[in-house]
């Protein structure tokens, strides 16, 4: 594991953590028994095959 040489500053320890975000994952429209959701869309082929259930 790589261990740092120097102890890092507070600044530079929050500038760096700041640069990470999460970001929202992309919703689509898909239509489940006759009944539209939105859903993920990595998701989608799941929800098409009926490996999950939307809750509605």
């Amino acid at each position: 594991m790589a261990v740092p040489k120097r102890k890092m500053s507070r600044s530079n320890t929050r500038h760096r953590r700041a640069q990470w975000k999460a970001t929202a994952p992309k919703l689509v429209p898909i239509t489940v028994d006759g009944a539209s959701y939105l859903v993920p869309q990595r998701l989608v082929a799941a929800y098409e095959r009926g490996l999950l259930h939307p809750e509605g």
